[in-house]
């Protein structure tokens, strides 16, 4: 039978290994997990000790997430002076959110682009162009997506909440 901490150190490792696959910090998706799986605040001491880390990785990476808007600092603190940690409660949305401005900047750099190739008068059929071409309605395309599927959450959350 499957046990909690079975199930926390999973979460653990592979939050950390699709973190890295993104190109971003293994800790990060580790402290992302622990966070998610924890139902109380936690502190640093506490996150370094369950990860095996020393406080200066974690601090830099906390602080990143927090930059994110992923985490936060819980006001929780047992009359202690030690700053704790918790995920923000709209997590998901919030990740999703941060990989839509990215995709938004692309689709502002295939625009500069493509201006640049239109005043530099590529032909029709220059394989830069094309691909410029091509990389902007790429990703205003995924910009049409990803405000429908944010316009379908907004929907969905409200369902989850009216059955709370």
């Amino acid at each position: 039978m499957t046990d909690r901490a079975d199930i926390k150190k999973e979460m653990i490792t592979r939050y950390g290994d699709a973190y890295r696959a993104f190109g971003l910090n293994k800790l990060m998706g580790h402290i992302v997990a622990l966070l998610i799986f924890s139902p109380q605040p936690i502190s640093l001491d506490d996150i370094c000790k369950e990860l095996g880390r020393s406080k200066g990785p974690v601090s830099q990476i906390l602080k990143r997430l927090r930059d994110r808007k992923l985490i936060r600092k819980a006001l929780y603190t047992e009359n202690n002076r030690k700053d704790y940690y918790e995920i923000e409660p709209e997590i998901f949305e919030n990740a999703f959110l941060n990989n839509f401005a990215l995709i938004k900047n692309n689709t502002k750099i295939a625009g500069v682009l493509q201006e640049m190739v239109n005043k530099a008068k590529f032909k029709n059929n220059d394989t830069t162009k094309l691909r410029i071409e091509e990389m902007e309605r790429f990703y205003k395309l995924m910009e049409v997506h990803f405000q429908n599927f944010l316009n379908e959450w907004e929907e969905e959350k409200k369902s989850i909440y009216s059955e709370v």
